[in-house]
């Protein structure tokens, strides 16, 4: 493959770290080798190796998402930091085509006695940009961080959250070619986080993106391939669903110990409940989720032509109104308004995780693929969707709505509205996958054939 193919290459890459059982053992290490070699006496070592990288080998294209995965201590951010030049190898080498951006551990490469704005500026010089290029770029940087006045406050009295939105809105404005992005961003809020994971997905189109991260289903969701790091050794290397079904695997096995042995299976034969209408009652899942309107603060886009005016959720089944608990029927209702003539409108919403996965959704074409309903300048109308809400594991969503006009092959998305809705959802019951469902039956039965 030629350099002009390649984003980062790395060959034969270790760290090695001398570790000292007590602290004068390292003064000695400094004096009495070289005492002993003069007198003609073998050296003696007072420390003991720890291998962080051992002869790790990897190559990535211009434009690939590459995940890495791996438990603690398995070498990852010791391999960020000598590809983002902050650490040394101890043998091995690295060669990287392009520039280099990354967010790595919390709060790296920022002073913290500094302001944000200081830092802003001294941070994007490391990163090349000139005084001018970060004044002209300043504003824009600091709208995307969205800390208000503690832009000019020393960063050390930022919150956690504070100092990854700060980070990454300079590392989203530097021009890189290469965008290095560790577990950082789990300390962001929903809302930022969905802002991050927009303009990561623009940066893979033109772009070159190494994810760290222990979870797997983002890694899944994002990359393309991954590499297992375990001891500082590559374990696996292969697509990302391949490498992070063998890691989940791994790391059950891990937990189980004795008492189970995990063996990989093919395939299998699915298997379905039998159905019973009555008898048993509903499952008690013991979900509770609350909904808060945030059309007043999403961000989005507009033409002009047609504008969200509202968003809503209501429940239709029994019970107080703004608590869900998964499994009633409810009501999403988009209020909009045009400003221009419209011939063939479409509102619609998707409901998306916090790294930006589309959960479910639906919009209104299949009612105007039936019913053709033309929408006049000035006219006020609204798309409404009954359903049954499903299970939701914990954590935070969003609602992301729309108005367009055209078919679903080509249409003109006029207002979209990225985080309209924000659903909080706490429960004390385990989900298993990105949505769950209510079943209204589950039991375990003993047959004898």
């Amino acid at each position: 493959m030629s350099s002009k193919e390649t984003a980062i290459k790395v060959e034969n890459l270790s760290k090695c770290y001398q570790i000292y059982n007590k602290p004068h053992d390292r003064l000695k290490q400094s004096f009495f080798p070289r005492l002993r070699a003069l007198i003609g006496k073998a050296p003696r070592q007072y420390f003991r190796e720890f291998w962080a990288l051992k002869d790790v080998s990897f190559e990535i294209k211009r434009g690939q998402t590459v995940g890495i995965i791996g438990r603690n201590g398995s070498g990852k951010s010791t391999l960020l930091q000598m590809i983002c030049g902050t650490l040394n190898p101890s043998g091995g080498k690295i060669e990287i085509n392009g520039r280099v951006a990354a967010l790595l551990e919390l709060g790296a490469g920022f002073n913290p006695d500094f302001t944000g704005r200081e830092n802003v500026y001294m941070a994007a010089t490391l990163y090349g940009l000139t005084q001018d290029q970060i004044g002209a770029r300043f504003d824009r940087i600091a709208t995307f961080a969205d800390i208000g006045d503690f832009i000019e406050q020393p960063v050390k009295t930022y919150s956690s959250g504070m100092y990854v939105r700060l980070a990454f809105a300079v590392i989203a404005h530097v021009d890189a070619d290469i965008l290095v992005v560790d577990e950082a961003l789990a300390v962001g809020d929903a809302v930022f986080t969905q802002k991050c994971m927009r303009y990561i997905r623009e940066f893979q189109k033109k772009g070159t993106l190494l994810f760290v991260s222990h979870d797997t289903g983002a890694v899944q969701n994002l990359c393309e391939s991954a590499i297992w790091l375990g001891h500082g050794q590559i374990r696996l290397t292969g697509t990302s669903r391949e490498v992070s079904e063998t890691y989940l695997q791994f790391t059950l096995q891990e937990v189980y110990g004795e008492e189970a042995k995990l063996i990989s299976v093919v395939s299998a034969a699915s298997e379905t409940l039998p159905v019973d209408p009555g008898g048993l009652p509903a499952v008690d899942y013991g979900g509770l989720a609350s909904v808060r309107d945030n059309t007043a603060v999403a961000t989005g886009w507009k033409t002009g032509v047609a504008e969200i005016e509202g968003v809503s959720l209501t429940k239709l089944s029994a019970g107080p109104e703004g608590i869900y608990e998964g499994g009633e029927q409810v009501r999403m209702t988009i209020r909009a308004k045009a400003t221009a003539a419209l011939g063939k409108p479409i509102l619609g919403f998707l409901v998306r995780d916090r790294l930006g996965q589309d959960l479910f959704g639906e919009n209104t074409l299949p009612f105007t693929d039936r019913m053709p309903t033309a929408i006049g300048c000035g006219a006020a109308f609204e798309g409404v969707f009954e359903f049954r809400l499903p299970m939701l594991p914990n954590g935070q969503y969003v609602v992301m709505a729309s108005v367009a006009d055209g078919d679903r092959y080509e249409n003109i998305q006029h207002h979209w509205m990225h985080d309209a809705l924000i659903i909080n959802v706490a429960s004390s019951k385990i989900r298993y996958g990105l949505v769950g469902i209510p079943f209204e039956r589950v039991e375990l039965q003993v047959t004898n054939d």
